[in-house]
Formats: C-alpha cells, structure tokens, sequence
C-alpha cells in the first residue's frame, strides 16, 4: 500500500463516511492525503486559498471520530490505517 493507491480509493472511504457521519465527512471533504508511512495515513489541512485563518479541526481530532475514519478506510482498502492530522 501507497499513498497513490489510497488516494486512488479515497473517494470511495468519503462516500461511506457521507452514509455514517455527515458532519465528520463534511470536515474531512476538502482533506488532503500528504503522506503515508508505516500504517499512517496524515490529513492535510492546509489550504491558504480555502481557509482565511487557521482551524484546528477539533471535531476530527477527537479520537472516537479519527476511529470511524480509520476503521472505513480499513474496510474499504484491506489494511490496518491510522490517521493523523497536519
């Protein structure tokens, strides 16, 4: 596993989120997957042309809500995934 070929499958980890979680895909939507080592998948928020001002994303980073993400992606593309956020 790489991050091309998460990336290539991340549509479809959005798309069951959308079907679990509304509020936590809206937050993660505009995510970007900027890298992948070891089992862990780091989100990207960093977006100056998106976001006027910095934003914490707590809302994702509560670990029952990083669990929902981790534990579709893992479903979705066969392999154990952590998620952490940049």
């Amino acid at each position: 596993m790489n991050l091309e070929s998460i990336k290539s499958r991340w549509n479809e980890v959005l798309d069951q989120l959308l079907q679990e979680n509304r509020v936590l895909w809206l937050a993660l939507f505009d995510a970007r997957l900027s890298a992948y080592s070891d089992g862990a998948l780091t989100l990207d928020f960093q977006d100056p042309e998106k976001f006027a001002s910095g934003h914490d994303f707590s809302v994702i980073r509560k670990p029952e809500n990083l669990k929902i993400v981790e534990t579709i992606a893992q479903n979705i593309l066969g392999t154990s995934i952590s998620i952490t956020i940049k």
